[in-house]
């Protein structure tokens, strides 16, 4: 009996995808994720790696005005092509760390996402129902690929940067109105593109933003390039030479297709509350609760150990002694510091306080322990356990079943909104008048009958 073709089943969902097939609370979950995204990209505004890639993308633009392109570069506010707007826009939303996160595939959608589908929809005048349509098509190829890839994918590859194409070509393709057999050509192009490597946290380089960047524009031109007739590999993700057998030692071909239609992968994402990776959030709010609880000052605190699953090992353990913002947000360390010192790892904690005297010493008594609950658990489920060692010699222990943001214990509208307000006054990226007005547009963006400019042009 012939292997099923797993990435042609997986392309036909993606094409054919209607917007009547996706239950109402469904799109209700891909709004609060639009609005989410929209918040870190405004925060990405000043960002030194963001606006370098930026300018690339305007330099190579080829227009005569800053008007001239149909796409919207969000941070700049001119227009671009499409695929220099969705590398601006991914770049841009991808630099605070407040942008979602899939536990089981332990993938950030809404960056390689929401960029191509806003960029095509501004370009193609599509509404906001077909955007939106598109984004879920995206959700649920890109989490799928993820799941496929499995731990050791993760271990070293950026699983955001590589699954990421995926689903920046099935978002861009399903706009595009691509037929299966296109959409499988586009899914080709993508996946031989795919890349993103974790090396990048022990120098503090600037490679995180350069996945998305990557990963979001190769996506859409992968699809764009599909519809003019460009072939891609049929068996990209399960062929004998296609993505697992080159990035993963523990791969499931079942994951590509798991519950298709059925299972909306897009309602399993969980929400950023700290502005750090996620592998600290659980631990974070373990200890915060452990803290509350007993009234206790960091000064009360002699060391805390973080009980984690190896993925949070892989990732953060590299980073001992940040030297930069965004590499503090990678450090366990600093990140349960400022949650000590000020009950929050927000981004106003980590730019004015991650190198503090106090932050530092507090760091460097953090440490993370494999435990075999939190590691069997993980992906699924992200349990966050502490042991605080107090200076009078008592040991509490603290749990978190569910840190803030996960679907269990999920942001509400209003959390949201506020959160994308937050975002942008802490950039300067949009005025509140101006962030109030493009939020409320994105609470009712199945309206849009043309996707506009969210902002006012500059």
């Amino acid at each position: 009996m012939p292997t099923p073709r797993l990435s042609q089943e997986l392309a036909s969902f993606a094409a054919n995808l209607k917007t009547q097939d996706i239950p109402s609370t469904v799109l209700e979950r891909a709004e609060d994720l639009l609005v989410d995204w929209f918040g870190s990209a405004i925060a990405g505004k000043g960002s030194r790696p963001v606006e370098t890639i930026t300018q690339f993308a305007q330099q190579m633009s080829g227009f005569n005005s800053k008007h001239a392109g149909p796409a919207e570069v969000l941070i700049s506010r001119e227009g671009s092509s499409p695929f220099l707007a969705a590398m601006a826009n991914a770049a841009a939303s991808h630099v605070a760390e407040q942008d979602d996160v899939h536990n089981g595939s332990v993938f950030h959608p809404a960056t390689v996402v929401f960029p191509p589908a806003l960029a095509c929809a501004q370009a193609l005048g599509a509404s906001g129902e077909e955007m939106l349509t598109a984004a879920v098509a995206g959700y649920e190829v890109g989490i799928r690929v993820g799941e496929f890839l499995g731990r050791s994918h993760y271990k070293v590859f950026h699983t955001t940067g590589t699954a990421g194409t995926l689903a920046a070509a099935a978002t861009a393709g399903h706009l595009l109105k691509l037929n299966p057999k296109q959409m499988l050509h586009a899914f080709g192009s993508a996946g031989t593109q795919s890349a993103g490597l974790w090396e990048f946290l022990r120098d503090a380089a600037d490679s995180k933003q350069l996945h998305t960047a990557h990963a979001a524009a190769t996506g859409l031109m992968s699809a764009y390039i599909a519809q003019a007739g460009f072939t891609g590999a049929q068996q990209i993700l399960e062929g004998k030479q296609g993505m697992a057998a080159g990035m993963s030692t523990d791969s499931d071909p079942r994951k590509l297709v798991d519950g298709l239609g059925t299972r909306w992968t897009i309602a399993e994402t969980s929400f950023k509350y700290h502005a750090s990776c996620r592998h600290t959030h659980p631990a974070a709010d373990a200890l915060l609760q452990v803290m509350l609880a007993h009234k206790l000052k960091p000064s009360d605190i002699l060391k805390v150990e973080t009980l984690v699953h190896q993925g949070a090992i892989d990732v953060l353990g590299p980073v001992t002694d940040p030297t930069t913002v965004h590499q503090s947000k990678f450090s366990m360390g600093t990140v349960l510091a400022l949650i000590a010192h000020y009950q929050f790892a927000g981004l106003q904690e980590f730019d004015r306080h991650f190198h503090d005297d106090a932050i530092c010493l507090f760091r460097d008594r953090v440490t993370m322990t494999l435990d075999p609950e939190v590691d069997g658990a993980y992906p699924q489920r992200w349990i966050g356990k502490v042991r605080v060692y107090l200076q009078e010699g008592q040991i509490l222990e603290g749990r978190v079943d569910e840190p803030k943001g996960d679907p269990g214990n999920t942001l509400t509208r209003t959390e949201i909104t506020d959160k994308a307000m937050r975002l942008a006054a802490f950039s300067g990226g949009a005025t509140p008048t101006e962030m109030h007005h493009a939020i409320d547009l994105l609470w009712n963006v199945r309206k849009e009958s043309k996707m506009g400019f969210l902002l006012p042009r500059s």
